[in-house]
């Protein structure tokens, strides 16, 4: 699978600084120190219904974390998956009467476009699940040779408490965990099962459902947390820098693959720091695929509304907080691409050195969005109400604005 163009990001003159990040696992900040190259994997879309702003979200928060690297002179190697075939997908494909791999390669396509639109920097590897399938059957049978896994009428399941550090990352009760499990795609009520978080590894195949060659195992598909850690280690190696994914990842998802990881390796942990964005919600409540709340980025852009404002309105709020889309924010966002354009656009303006930093110690510090907006914004004012000698200094924020925060001026 092919992920989508690159912008290019600008060099600037000196050096960013290393990112502290908050981290789900310690519940605080931490400093990120990778080596020469940084390693992230983020959980990609169940392609459905792509790409709502809680989508673009999310990505954008990651975006931030590969410009901050990028900033520090380092290589980036970023890995996404799409759940090309899951639950949700084929109930939505049966219900609108269409084949589900024709929904899957349509909405992954809009959302390759959103993607290239909002220049969000793009993955070195982009990996569906279908593909993963050969390196997947591999891993389910080695947890089951360990006993780390078990079959219960044809369909395999890992035991979690073949890993030691489960509960590590949510750091949730097994109350809590049983009813997100409930609400997230798991079975806890299953009959049968060892414990009732288990998550499954292999589905057996079902009557009029998708199933594919798993050897031993028999014919099924992967289950959802597997799929993640058999793309992640194949490309990333246990120990890479940053999961991410939306806060509803931290539990099951993010939870039971870093388990399944471990128990594979015996080693701990599967990544450094586990980052979570926060929620966008609409009309009082979140985005959501099940309620149909959801704003498009693509509806947008048909609408005529600048790729860069809706990126704009995405970084006027910190990525782990949980918000929400109203027109005004998105007016805000237009009005404030348009004052950034009008400064930029003078010849000369206020020197720009200090702002360039500003932004630098904002991102840097928790990728601190809103506060590199506002200083963008003071740089604004003071060349609106005074200008400035400094011939250069529109283009360096031109390329700070573009480097640092993904918005073209």
């Amino acid at each position: 699978m092919h992920a989508w163009p690159a912008s290019e990001v600008p060099a600037l003159p000196g050096k960013g600084r290393d990112l502290r990040i908050h981290d789900t696992a310690t519940d605080g900040l931490i400093t990120l120190d990778p080596g020469p190259v940084a390693r992230i994997y983020v959980c990609g879309i169940t392609p459905y219904d792509a790409t709502h702003i809680g989508h673009a979200a999310t990505y954008n928060a990651f975006d931030l974390v590969q410009r901050v690297w990028l900033d520090t002179k380092r290589q980036v190697h970023y890995v996404q998956n799409v759940t090309d075939v899951d639950d949700p997908l084929l109930e939505r494909a049966a219900r609108d009467d269409i084949d589900w791999v024709a929904l899957a390669e349509k909405e992954t396509a809009l959302f390759r476009e959103d993607m290239t639109a909002l220049r969000m920097l793009p993955p070195r590897h982009y990996i569906g699940a279908v593909e993963a399938i050969p390196g997947i059957v591999p891993l389910v049978e080695r947890l089951l040779a360990s006993g780390a896994a078990y079959e219960l009428e044809g369909d395999i399941y890992f035991s979690v408490e073949a890993d030691p550090d489960f509960g590590k990352v949510s750091r949730l009760d097994a109350a809590t965990m049983r009813l997100l499990s409930a609400e997230r795609g798991g079975d806890p009520d299953r009959a049968g099962k060892k414990n009732p978080l288990d998550p499954m590894l292999w589905m057996a195949a079902r009557e009029g459902e998708p199933s594919w060659d798993g050897g031993s195992l028999g014919r099924g598909r992967p289950g959802w947390h597997i799929e993640c850690v058999a793309i992640a280690l194949d490309h990333l190696g246990m120990g890479f820098d940053v999961q991410g994914g939306g806060s509803d990842l931290a539990f099951p998802h993010h939870e039971m693959g870093a388990s399944h990881a471990q128990a594979l390796t015996g080693e701990f942990p599967m990544a450094k720091a586990y980052v979570h964005a926060g929620m966008v919600a609409l009309h009082g409540e979140k985005m959501s695929k099940s309620k149909g709340n959801l704003v498009f980025v693509s509806k947008l852009r048909r609408d005529g509304v600048d790729p860069a404002a809706i990126r704009l309105a995405l970084l006027a709020h910190h990525y782990r907080a949980d918000w929400e889309w109203t027109d005004q924010v998105l007016q805000d966002a237009v009005a404030r691409l348009d004052r950034w354009r009008a400064a930029v656009s003078r010849p000369d303006g206020p020197s720009a050195e200090a702002l360039v930093e500003e932004i630098r110690e904002a991102l840097a510090h928790d990728l601190d969005a809103p506060t590199a907006l506002a200083a963008v914004d003071r740089w604004a004012a003071l060349q609106e109400e005074r200008g400035g000698t400094d011939e250069g200094a529109p283009g360096v924020v031109s390329r700070a604005v573009d480097a640092l925060l993904g918005v073209a001026l």
